[in-house]
């Protein structure tokens, strides 16, 4: 559970510091669904760096179903998100090296660019984000 938890807080870390996946970003739904625990346990936590979260760690034995269940489901969106932009990486090295090797990665700069080569980016780069539903 401990080893799962650790995983969990690397990937919500990850999380907390990118844009919104969704209308309701990650961040938002964990600290909707945990505020009963941030209010009890973390109340004098600065955020940021993932000290809520090691918050919930430390508290792991007193979290409520729904907020256990959130940071759950928040873990699994995570690895799906992680897994899509790694495909989206490799599919895409040689292109983003080729067109985007000076725009500075974040915000979406990079897939940004690849939108503007369209017509000259690779197949596999091509498919790759259409099978991610990137823009």
């Amino acid at each position: 559970m401990k080893s799962r938890l650790n995983y969990l807080i690397l990937l919500l870390t990850i999380a907390f510091c990118s844009t919104a996946w969704s209308e309701e970003t990650i961040e938002s739904a964990v600290k909707k669904a945990c505020k009963k625990e941030i209010d009890s346990y973390c109340k004098n936590v600065t955020e940021g760096q993932g000290r809520l979260l090691a918050c919930f760690y430390a508290h792991e034995d007193k979290l409520s179903g729904e907020c256990g269940y959130t940071l759950y489901k928040a873990a699994a969106t995570l690895e799906q998100v992680v897994a899509a932009f790694n495909y989206v990486a490799n599919s895409c090295e040689v292109d983003i090296k080729t067109f985007c090797s000076d725009v500075k990665p974040g915000e979406g700069r990079i897939a940004g660019c690849l939108n503007k080569n369209t017509a000259t980016i690779s197949p596999a780069c091509t498919k790759a984000l259409k099978e991610v539903g990137a823009k």
